[in-house]
């Protein structure tokens, strides 16, 4: 059971170390800045969990048909990260190396190139997509919880230890203490 948080941080080798390091350093900032350290550190757990425990369901499937990785890395969390910001998202088009796409296709091309990356798993990044647009498009928002839940959290124990922390930018879990903390 306690794979089902901890694959995020395995890997085999340096190279995928330093992919996963770039993507959790880019995708996985970029969404705490719009949820907050509180909301983020839940949704990164859910979010292994889910897409894992969806990877443990399509494996046996998928392996008949041809070679199956494991999950191994921050991957499937981040291409979650990233389903949930293009489903919310109100653009309809943006620019990607020189070209305009429809921002619904970024992730899928995303997956494309991922595909590349030494010691990825596919369907692993495959099930974390899957399970980032399902929670995008409201089809999970019972792992929603109000702001107002999130500044609460805020206050207790392991976030007010986070924010001691120096060269640590916690970010807030209300809309308004964000956009307080973006100006001052």
């Amino acid at each position: 059971v306690h794979r089902l948080i901890t694959h995020i941080f395995i890997y085999e080798d340096l190279i995928s170390l330093a992919c996963g390091a770039v993507i959790i350093w880019y995708f996985a900032g970029s969404f705490e800045k719009n949820v907050g350290t509180v909301k983020h550190c839940i949704l990164t757990a859910t979010f292994s969990m889910l897409s894992a425990l969806l990877y443990l369901l399509l494996e046996p499937l998928v392996s008949r048909l041809l070679e199956v990785g494991d999950a191994k890395g921050f991957m499937p969390v981040a291409f979650a990260m990233l389903g949930v910001s293009t489903a919310r998202s109100r653009m309809k088009r943006t620019l990607l190396f020189g070209c305009r796409v429809p921002v619904v296709l970024v992730p899928w091309l995303g997956l494309c190139i991922a595909w590349f990356v030494p010691q990825s798993s596919l369907l692993g990044n495959l099930c974390g997509l899957l399970v980032g647009e399902a929670y995008g498009l409201g089809y999970c928002f019972c792992l929603d919880f109000p702001e107002s839940v999130g500044s609460k959290l805020d206050r207790v124990f392991p976030f007010t230890l986070l924010k001691r922390i120096p060269g640590l930018k916690y970010i807030p879990g209300s809309l308004a203490e964000r956009r307080a903390s973006e100006n001052s």
